[in-house]
């Protein structure tokens, strides 16, 4: 075997960097971990493989999420953009679909695009819904928008023109002409985004490619000459929002499809785990320093949306690409406490990051956090934080704590500190219930996976506000999602919108379409990388009643193709949308809206090994602690130092290298055969 043996993986968070490594001669995986380097992400990523002690020089593969495609659309931090469109639709992207969530919010505000109405241009070109060329692109109308682009020095440029999605000849000679005529500005067409109808969602979509392109492709840029200083000759691959890998060179183009790429890898993750220990429904409960997260697997596969709001349903912009639908909010380790209006205590979802970070932290935060109330109330060690690298300042934080939340309350500081914690649970509830609840599913029925940096710490919490029975902590929670990367396969997805009426499906035609993106779809996989095991495809079909606006996703067995069997394309519709929405009618008549299919070739994985056996008499120290306000001698084991069948009740603390796990009164956790912490929640 050559010199280049190890599978590097880095997920960059908004306060830490997580680094997994296997090394494919021996089958281990090594971990590291460092504080996120705001101003040049890819020194963290350095860092922590130096902690983890190898070099990119000995990687034949490096995988990579990161934040920073949606911190730059959510801090509004990206390029100087121009949108070039139809004429007479240069206003759809501000109209947008005229919702208003909260009808009687006197406080209601519109969502805001990302390029100014001064900065839309106009050309005479148009197609007809069916494809047809009413008016031709004229070359004249784009150089004249050139000149006015160069005026105002555009950054950046996005194309989409009406009907486009049946028909990308205006849509690409416009892109070619733009990037001859404006070689440093970054272009970007919506075709090659998004071949579905609906026009506002697709100009949305293009347009945040093209706003956050220039800084993402400057990003990888430079962790692609980084990676040469360091010797590193391997693939460089980007996880996608589907949990999927793809190159980093059609990453620098299409980056809007990595906007969740590290929240993805943590429930492909979660995935593999359940299809491990033999589990088919599974909530993903992923706590970092910023924000905490859910996706939900159904039935041993990840729940995925072709549609999802950036920056909440009232306010957000939609994005039309395929991915996983995760849930988020703006509550981490390191969001900010602070005193709100009528004396109230608000938590999030401003973060201390990790610059400068929560107090305790000692680099010069002085905004409490909900990582110092976990330090106060005894649930973190300050010499064991990160395995002792790093020692946590307990007076400073209880005197900051006091002085900014504890006396302005009237409370003791480790009543203030309890409050920050609740207020923080309640909140991380309401995500997992918008994956569940809002989806059909019913949380009391699924375990939880939580993992992250402070996962574990609060997902007890969690779980009893949504009644649920059991927690499962993996191995290494605070590295889950850099594993997630390490197990995720290459994958491509294509959507076409095609209006058939179902009883019309003519499968001939569909085969004919959907193998041609499928041969696409393989050539794009055997070029991202030669380590492909083998590659598989799955279908679905967007449906719906016939009159009905909105449409489900349903995944069609490859049999149902085969056997051009439509009753059981129609039965599978029935029981999506009675989960989905409650009810079905089997006499109703039902049509497509577009057709899916997703290629995904299959990488060499990382296996889980079992664990030895407990032994009788394991050591633990213990901490004083508080719960409901009184002190107590808690137990503390160190996760590593238990085998399979330990077994222990609540309250304790389970503690390991990047994360701590709480256990409250009643509760019972044992370790599985491959080292999973299996929690039975008290809910009592």
């Amino acid at each position: 075997m050559s010199l280049a043996h190890l599978r590097i993986a880095a997920d960059v968070g908004g306060t830490f960097t997580d680094i997994a490594i296997f090394d494919e001669k021996s089958g281990h995986i090594q971990l590291g971990k460092s504080l996120t380097t705001a101003k040049k992400l890819v020194t963290g990523i350095q860092n922590g493989v130096s902690r983890a002690g190898e070099s990119f020089e000995k990687a034949n593969l490096f995988l990579h999420g990161t934040t920073v495609a949606i911190n730059t659309l959510l801090e509004r931090s990206g390029a100087k953009t121009a949108l070039i469109t139809t004429q007479g639709f240069r206003d759809i992207y501000e109209i947008g679909r005229i919702n208003r969530p909260e009808a009687y919010n006197l406080f209601f505000k519109k969502h805001k695009p990302l390029i100014d109405r001064y900065l839309r241009f106009e050309v005479s070109e148009r197609l007809l819904n069916d494809g047809a060329i009413l008016r031709p692109l004229k070359y004249d109308e784009l150089e004249k928008i050139a000149v006015e682009l160069e005026i105002n020095q555009i950054e950046s440029v996005c194309i989409i023109f009406m009907h486009s999605y049946l028909r990308s000849d205006h849509e690409l000679l416009a892109k070619e002409f733009f990037l001859k005529r404006l070689p440093h500005v970054f272009v970007s067409a919506s075709y090659e985004l998004s071949q579905e109808y609906r026009e506002y969602e697709r100009t949305s979509t293009v347009a945040a490619n093209a706003y956050i392109g220039p800084r993402v492709k400057s990003y990888l840029s430079g962790v692609v000459s980084h990676l040469k200083e360091q010797q590193f000759s391997g693939h460089f691959l980007i996880v996608q929002s589907t949990g999927g890998l793809y190159s980093v060179e059609q990453a620098q183009r299409e980056c809007i499809r990595m906007i969740e790429s590290g929240p993805a890898a943590g429930l492909i993750a979660t995935k593999e785990l359940c299809n491990f220990i033999g589990i088919k429904d599974a909530i993903a409960f992923d706590m970092g320093g910023t924000t905490a997260k859910s996706g939900v697997i159904l039935n041993g596969e990840v729940l995925m949306t072709s549609n999802s709001m950036i920056g909440g349903y009232a306010e957000g912009l939609p994005i039309q690409i395929p991915m996983i639908d995760i849930q988020e909010v703006g509550t981490g380790g390191g969001s900010i406490a602070r005193i709100g209006p009528a004396n109230s205590l608000r938590v999030g979802p401003q973060s201390a990051g990790s610059e400068p970070g929560p107090v305790c932290y000692g680099l010069g935060g002085e905004e409490p956090t909900v990582t110092d109330a976990n330090l106060i109330l005894g649930r973190l060690s300050a010499e064991r934080f990160l395995g002792g690298e790093m020692k946590l300042d307990e007076d400073l934080c209880r005197r900051l704590f006091d002085e900014k939340l504890a006396r302005p309350l009237g409370l003791t500081v480790e009543k203030a500190a309890e409050g920050v914690i609740k207020i923080a649970a309640a909140t991380m509830s309401n995500v997992v219930k918008r994956v569940t609840t809002e989806r059909g599913v019913d949380a009391r029925d699924f375990p939880m996976v939580a993992f992250g940096g402070a996962g574990p710490l609060h997902a007890l919490l969690v779980a009893k506000e949504l009644k649920i029975r059991e927690v499962i902590i993996p191995n290494a929670p605070g590295h889950f999602s850099a594993y997630g990367m390490l197990v995720a396969n290459l994958r491509r997805d294509y959507v076409r919108t095609l209006f058939i009426n179902l009883q019309e499906f003519d499968f001939d035609q569909i085969e004919q379409i959907l193998k041609a993106l499928e041969f696409e779809g393989r050539d794009e996989i055997k070029n991202a990388s030669p380590t492909v095991a083998g590659i598989s495809i799955s279908r679905g079909l967007d449906m719906r009643y016939i009159g009905q606006e909105h449409a489900v996703t349903v995944e069609i067995p490859m049999s149902a193709y085969e056997n051009k069997d439509i009753m059981a394309i129609k039965s599978a519709f029935d029981k999506v949308h009675l989960q989905r929405y409650g009810y079905y009618s089997d006499k109703e008549s039902a049509e497509i809206v577009s057709i899916r299919t997703s290629v995904t070739g299959q990488m060499p994985k990382p296996t889980l090994t079992n664990l030895a056996s407990h032994k009788d008499s394991i050591q633990h120290q213990t901490r004083i602690s508080y719960f409901d306000g009184k002190a107590q001698s808690v137990p503390v084991y160190w996760r590593p130092d238990l085998g399979a069948g330990f077994e222990a009740h609540g309250p304790a603390f389970i503690e390991e290298y990047a994360s701590t796990t709480t256990l409250f009164a009643n509760d019972i956790v044992r370790v599985d055969e491959v080292g999973n912490l299996r929690i039975q929640v008290s809910n009592d």
